[in-house]
């Protein structure tokens, strides 16, 4: 197969990979880099509480309404409980109903999917890019401008205020 320039410059735009190489946006390809955290199953169950060890390693389901990040309405970041990244800011979550904290949108590459059956229907999952820990599920019925609602347990995060160190 002939590849060409057009091809090459539009799979490598695609990619994100030309915004390192053709210099505008190097710096957001070198910072979304998510150096990947592995721990084992003790480890995790060492440093987790039971509720969160189940969530975000087991891909478990909290109760809904139980989580006090429902009520959280101060400007701040949302970061994975197991690992620290953040995964959310404060202007993109939003009263759902569901009982769970929801979110219109995540940091870019911050957070992977994956298809999930567990329910007999296909689900879009997703999970930390750094530790894998298990967040929720994304459904289209959020609000504008994605149309996303990033479905969050609550226990698989951790909430810093603005102006606080994370």
């Amino acid at each position: 197969m002939k590849i060409d320039r057009r091809y090459f410059m539009k799979t490598a735009l695609w990619t994100g990979i030309g915004l390192a190489v053709f210099g505008r946006g190097a710096a957001w390809a070198t910072e979304n880099i998510i150096n990947k955290v592995t721990k084992t199953e003790a480890e995790w169950k060492a440093m987790l509480t039971k509720e969160q060890f189940n969530v975000l390693r087991k891909e478990g389901t909290e109760r809904p309404f139980t989580s006090p990040l429902n009520n959280e309405k101060r400007a701040g970041t949302f970061a994975c409980a197991g690992c620290g990244l953040p995964l959310f800011t404060s202007d993109t979550k939003y009263d759902s109903g569901t009982g769970w904290p929801s979110f219109f949108r995540a940091i870019p590459g911050h957070v992977e999917t994956k298809t999930d059956y567990k329910i007999g229907v296909p689900r879009t999952e997703y999970h930390c890019a750094r530790c894998g820990g298990h967040q929720g599920h994304i459904f289209e019925d959020g609000p504008q401008p994605t149309g996303l609602r990033y479905c969050n347990n609550g226990v698989s995060l951790t909430f810093t205020p603005a102006g606080e160190k994370e």
